[in-house]
């Protein structure tokens, strides 16, 4: 007889008694105040840090601020969402209440002799104490209290319902290491919608970034509006079809294309500007043309016709030099952009400009003749007749109050004097221009093009351009080159940038895979002193920003190389 098995029965008395457990349980955790973790990225300049005791933020607590100031009040706004965003917890705007939990105020950050000025980067800074009072944020700016709102909210904990967070008391004083911190962003190959570059720009702004380069032009397509020419984008902004993969010859049979009006761009420099981001427009000139000369061959050394490129890389098709009616559409282009964007820097690429047509072309040759211009054993006939272009543009946009930034190409033909050198092509071209006094902004490959492959095992990843650039890599980065630039000669490097190139980049999921945790890497680069880095610390404070891109629903790279 087989022997019977008994299985135990709960009764609902007893199924009462453990829910009702539970519930305790769950409220008591619910009830129980999580802490806040000063160890954040970017990692300030100073933390000092008495865990053994704490000040309670509640719902309902006041932010206090200048009512009079609308940076202040946006400010003051951008916290209460954050805190509520991460915690759950709702604070009220408080204007004239002193008694705050939180006051958000402008003071001096320090003492300044007679004629003195604050730095660029002394300008962003800021400290916040918190003491039994509450929270005192004050900083030398409105961008220095942004600066601290984000830092306090990437210390809160995060989870839903919360009650009350615990924070421990704490002084923190901090401010940038370089006064350029910049991301770029490539929307000529693959074109983002403005949400999407919205997006891009409150991640950069959560990692403490302040330049967003926006590369708008391209042989793949144009994208941005010129009134004075209107078929300009309507047109030099869709390429027939896209190559599959890697030039493989295969193509996909789709029109694609798009452009951003100028009053999406003035929205864009809004909203940029309302998170102390600055946009720089790039028009890349004379060069990677194809989406202009598609509408204007006789812009061209050929005439054409020239079709906006379907496939990725460089074509040997540029502006002719020698064309007396290039410069008038330039400057006719370039005078809108700076229409629209106020930005003091103006990019006009310069870069990866073949001069096969110009040593053919009878116009250019012509030009070089006029200009008197001879080859000099250092600087070829056709890299002068690019720094001729460049230093007409330079001219042009000096007149407007702004200042001229080009790839470290420009320095082939002799740079102009107020020209700044974003060197990309190592760090060789910046240590020479830094030694010749101009500014420089680093963003060499190896270290900060993050269109290249993350991890080494490529199959795990989306297709890429190739290369390995692993977040360790960009973390290892040191803009300065000690040994290479004196003390003096270090003052030019204005700051490093990271590069996003999007030939291979065709969806918002896919860019923030590529820019995350790579940008938490250089933020650190951008932000730190060189000797606060430690990648082993890095990677025990990366977590918590994760979990943060988790709670807004970003995208990223899950594995840390």
């Amino acid at each position: 007889m087989p022997e019977k098995t008994y299985q135990p029965t709960l009764t609902i008395k007893v199924m009462k008694k453990i829910i009702a457990a539970i519930a305790f349980l769950l409220a008591g955790a619910s009830a129980f105040a999580e802490q806040a973790d000063y160890n954040i990225i970017p990692l300030p300049k100073s933390v000092d840090v008495d865990a053994s005791q704490t000040m309670t933020l509640r719902s309902g607590m006041g932010i206090a601020y200048d009512a009079g100031n609308p940076d202040a009040a946006r400010n003051a706004q951008f916290l209460r969402t954050w805190v509520e965003e991460a915690t759950g917890i709702h604070l009220e705007l408080t204007p004239t209440d002193k008694k705050a939990a939180v006051r958000m105020t402008i003071a001096a950050q320090k003492k300044l002799k007679k004629g003195q000025k604050l730095t660029p980067q002394e300008e962003e800074a800021y400290t916040i104490v918190v003491d039994k009072k509450g929270i005192s944020i004050s900083a030398a700016s409105q961008t220095g209290l942004f600066r601290a709102a984000q830092t306090l909210r990437k210390a809160l904990p995060m989870g839903e319902g919360m009650t009350e967070v615990e924070l421990p008391f704490a002084k923190i004083t901090d401010q940038p290491r370089f006064e350029y911190r910049g991301v770029m962003i490539d929307c000529a190959r693959h074109y983002f919608p403005l949400e999407t570059l919205k997006r891009y720009i409150d991640v950069a702004a959560l990692h403490g970034c302040n330049q967003l380069h926006w590369h708008l032009t391209e042989d793949q397509g144009w994208r941005f509006e010129v009134k004075a020419l209107p078929e300009l984008a309507q047109k030099g902004s869709w390429r027939e079809q896209t190559v599959v993969g890697r030039n493989t010859g295969v193509y996909d049979g789709q029109r694609y294309g798009g452009f951003y009006t100028q009053a999406e761009c003035r929205e864009l420099v809004n909203y940029a500007a309302e998170r102390y981001i600055n946009i720089i427009p790039e028009i890349d000139l004379p060069g990677h043309m194809m989406g202009a000369l598609h509408v204007f061959p006789n812009l061209g050394c050929t005439g054409g016709p020239y079709p906006v490129w379907p496939q990725w890389g460089v074509s040997h098709e540029v502006l002719c030099a020698g064309n007396p009616e290039t410069l008038t559409f330039l400057k006719t282009v370039v005078g809108e952009l700076c229409d629209v964007f106020p930005s003091k820097y103006i990019h006009i690429g310069g870069d990866e400009c073949p001069k096969e047509r110009w040593k053919q072309c009878p116009k250019c040759q012509a030009k070089a003749k006029e200009l008197g211009l001879k080859d000099d054993g250092k600087h070829s006939v056709e890299n002068q007749l690019q720094t001729y272009i460049n230093h007409e543009m330079e001219k042009f946009l000096s007149e407007r109050g702004r200042d001229m930034i080009g790839w470290d190409e420009v320095l082939e033909g002799g740079l102009t004097e107020r020209g700044i050198v974003m060197s990309w092509r190592g760090i060789q071209g910046g240590i020479e221009a830094a030694k010749q006094h101009h500014r420089v902004i680093m963003t060499p490959t190896t270290f900060c093009y993050i269109d290249y492959y993350q991890l080494k095992d490529q199959g795990a990843q989306p297709l890429g351009i190739g290369g390995y650039l692993p977040t360790s890599k960009v973390y290892s980065f040191e803009p300065l080159v000690p040994e290479d630039l004196t003390e003096e000669e270090q003052q030019y490097i204005l700051g490093p940038q990271v590069n996003l190139w999007t030939e291979y980049v065709a969806y918002p999921q896919h860019l923030f895979y590529m820019l995350l945790p790579r940008l938490d890497a250089i933020s650190e680069v951008q932000w730190c002193r060189s000797d606060q880095k430690d990648f082993d610390n890095f990677k025990a404070r990366l977590p918590r920003m994760l979990k943060l891109y988790d709670r807004l629903g970003i995208n990223y790279c899950h594995r840390i190389e």
